[in-house]
């Protein structure tokens, strides 16, 4: 396997980590600070992170600024918001758990979507292992009874946002500098964000240093904005060029993994058998689409032979 693609993938690897064993922090963070201001807050204190280093150390870059790389930016800010909007409104009305794994089928959407739009085919060992970790979703994140409700056509759409914003990111990431499209995108969310918090919150209290200092929102705002969004984003926009949208979203299942790793360790959250089965199977679907498709066609062969 070539070494970018190898690096790309443990790079994204690393991403997904930090988002999961995050989760801990931001919800502990959102029982102060309402979940929109604490993003139009989280992903604003991102984009001047990254405008900072633009403007300080590559400034160079800011010649390359014109209307299609513009219009690229929003459009991947759009589908972020929409996943992070959608998700949020969703878990007013459904279960964490049904939220967890139905915005997981987005794992499932990115092969079927790329192959719509970008008439992008999945491989054989993509196709089993997007099977093999949408099962270890349901076993990981279906711990209630299945019932669907309109929260759950939120976070349906939810899913399509973050599909989306996988597909797209690997369209546009070949074509422009990464640091430029990551600030746009993560400003878009961070506009969008305030927006939705002043029509739906109590905005204010992004503003009052009483709620922003608690240790718990001020740890989470410095953590996740470096982190989770400035890091992370650019990471996923720099990187996600050299492998496959359906690999990405493999990669990305990992996520609840760390994040149940995460609860178990830090908030003493016990992981059923049913949670750890799912967690293997993950893993096991992101390593079956990491074996050479050849390889697996030789197994297939001498065993049905």
């Amino acid at each position: 396997m070539n070494r970018s693609v190898i690096f790309a993938d443990v790079s994204l690897l690393l991403v997904a980590f930090v988002w999961g064993t995050t989760f801990v922090l931001v919800q502990n963070a959102i029982a102060f600070l309402e979940p929109f201001s604490f993003n139009g807050v989280r992903f604003f204190m991102a984009a001047f992170l990254l405008g900072g280093w633009l403007v300080i150390f590559e400034r160079e870059q800011l010649k390359k600024i014109n209307k299609k790389l513009l219009i690229s930016g929003v459009i991947l800010g759009l589908f972020l918001f929409l996943g992070y909007a959608l998700q949020t409104i969703g878990l007013l009305y459904t279960t964490s758990s049904k939220a967890g794994f139905i915005t997981g089928l987005s794992v499932v959407m990115v092969p079927v979507l790329s192959f719509m739009l970008l008439k992008i085919k999945p491989g054989f060992n993509a196709i089993i292992g997007v099977s093999i970790a949408t099962a270890g979703l349901y076993f990981l994140t279906m711990t209630d009874k299945v019932s669907l409700n309109i929260g759950d056509a939120y976070v349906l759409i939810c899913a399509v946002g973050f599909a989306l914003h996988i597909i797209f990111t690997g369209k546009y990431s070949s074509k422009y500098p990464a640091l430029l499209l990551t600030i746009i995108q993560v400003g878009t969310v961070a506009l969008l964000s305030g927006i939705f918090a002043f029509f739906t919150e109590n905005w204010q209290q992004a503003f009052e240093t009483g709620v922003l200092f608690k240790t718990n929102v001020v740890t989470a705002l410095i953590v996740t904005s470096l982190f989770a969004t400035a890091l992370a984003f650019f990471a996923q926009t720099a990187f996600q060029k050299y492998t496959t949208p359906t690999r990405v979203a493999l990669i990305f299942a990992m996520e609840p993994v760390f994040a149940a790793a995460a609860g178990f360790m830090w908030a003493n959250e016990r992981l059923s058998f049913s949670a750890l089965t799912g967690c293997l199977l993950i893993f096991a679907g992101m390593i079956f689409a990491e074996i050479p498709a050849k390889k697996t066609l030789s197994i297939f062969r001498k065993k049905t032979a």
